[in-house]
């Protein structure tokens, strides 16, 4: 590593100067004690004298404050050799002690929040791989154990071979379920997912998902419904399809954690000229504060006893907030544990003439 010095002269242009001030004032005064002022021009000595001996300070003290303070600098940057990519290394050497210290805790703050950032992503990366591995593994268990035994001679008996093919096959289905929301999230973060946006009725797009989950809800006796039974259509502005996954999403969990006989409600309301506001309603279990905040995070669940009774790749927000931030819109969630939950967001509207257009029609 190269490394440049930079020099500076502050220092020892000061010291300097107090030096031959002093030692000045104190040649006059022992000339004057011992000489007298007889044939002597004080003013000329006191000048040649002032000028000598600041250049003499002022070479040496540069000299030696340069090779004191270098070798001790120069450490510093050797021990922080290793770290090419900082800055701080590319800069030149200074003698100068407040740009110093000002460098130093700057590169030490620094890296200090890169180590954290690194820490946490480290944490990340081990949770999310434990994460993977134990939403897999539970359907392909599932798959290997059903197989093994039609192998083993279960074959023979038709009613067991279909029976255990089915269950196999349900299997199978839910590890390209959780393979596909996986291939989905990784574009979605990755920017690598393009939206294609068009003008639809928001109001048609959440008819239509009560009618998919309509058999899903009846098992639990949930009712699906709009908060305003009369309801007109609203035009919406965005990618009909990922947004139809959004409020999927977010009414399959309203069923999932919602209690018997319950009930899950949407709203869609008008905020502004500009904004429509979608807003999913259960009155299931709820969710404890402290487990808000990490809600979208990848399958992170709020039940840490590790079932999956309930299915799903533990994908589902993560995918809902991240459809929502590609439409450059925001996701809202209220909930209070043992009462509900409120899961909102925006979605921009298609202008007011081509609403009005659609509703006069």
């Amino acid at each position: 590593m190269k490394i440049n010095f930079k020099k500076t002269y502050k220092f020892a242009i000061k010291s300097a100067l107090f030096i031959s001030l002093f030692a000045t004032g104190f040649v006059l005064l022992m000339v004057l004690l011992f000489f007298g002022s007889k044939g002597v021009d004080l003013f000329s000595f006191g000048f040649v004298c002032l000028v000598v001996i600041y250049l003499f300070s002022f070479l040496v003290l540069q000299y030696r404050v340069e090779r004191f303070i270098y070798r001790r600098v120069k450490k510093i940057y050797d021990d922080v050799s290793l770290l090419e990519s900082s800055s701080f290394i590319n800069q030149p050497i200074t003698t100068d002690m407040e740009t110093l210290t000002r460098e130093v805790k700057k590169f030490a703050t620094d890296k200090k929040l890169e180590i954290e950032m690194l820490q946490v992503r480290e944490e990340y990366r081990r949770e999310f791989l434990g994460n993977v591995s134990h939403e897999l593994k539970t359907p392909l268990f599932t798959v290997q154990g059903y197989l093994s035994t039609l192998v083993d001679g279960a074959m023979d008996d038709k009613s067991v071979r279909k029976k255990y093919l089915k269950r196999a096959e349900k299997g199978v289905e839910r590890l390209i379920y959780i393979v596909e929301d996986l291939d989905m999230i990784t574009k979605l973060e990755s920017g690598d997912l393009h939206l294609e946006i068009s003008d639809f009725d928001i109001v048609e797009l959440v008819q239509n998902v009560f009618d998919l989950l309509e058999m899903k809800a009846d098992k639990k006796k949930i009712r699906l419904a709009f908060e305003n039974e009369s309801i007109k259509p609203i035009l919406v502005h965005g990618d009909k399809d990922k947004i139809q996954q959004v409020v999927e999403n977010l009414i399959v969990n309203s069923i999932k954690y919602g209690k018997e006989g319950g009930e899950t409600e949407v709203a869609i309301i008008n905020l502004t000229n500009k904004k429509a506001l979608v807003r999913v309603t259960d009155n299931g279990e709820g969710i404890e504060q402290q487990n808000i905040p990490r809600l979208f995070e990848r399958f992170y669940r709020v039940d840490k006893s590790g079932s999956r009774s309930e299915g799903g790749s533990g994908l589902g927000l993560a995918i809902v907030k991240h459809i929502i931030e590609a439409h450059k819109e925001k996701i809202y969630v209220e909930s209070e544990f043992g009462i509900g939950s409120e899961f909102s967001f925006t979605i921009e509207k298609t202008k007011i003439k081509k609403q009005e257009l659609n509703i006069t029609k």
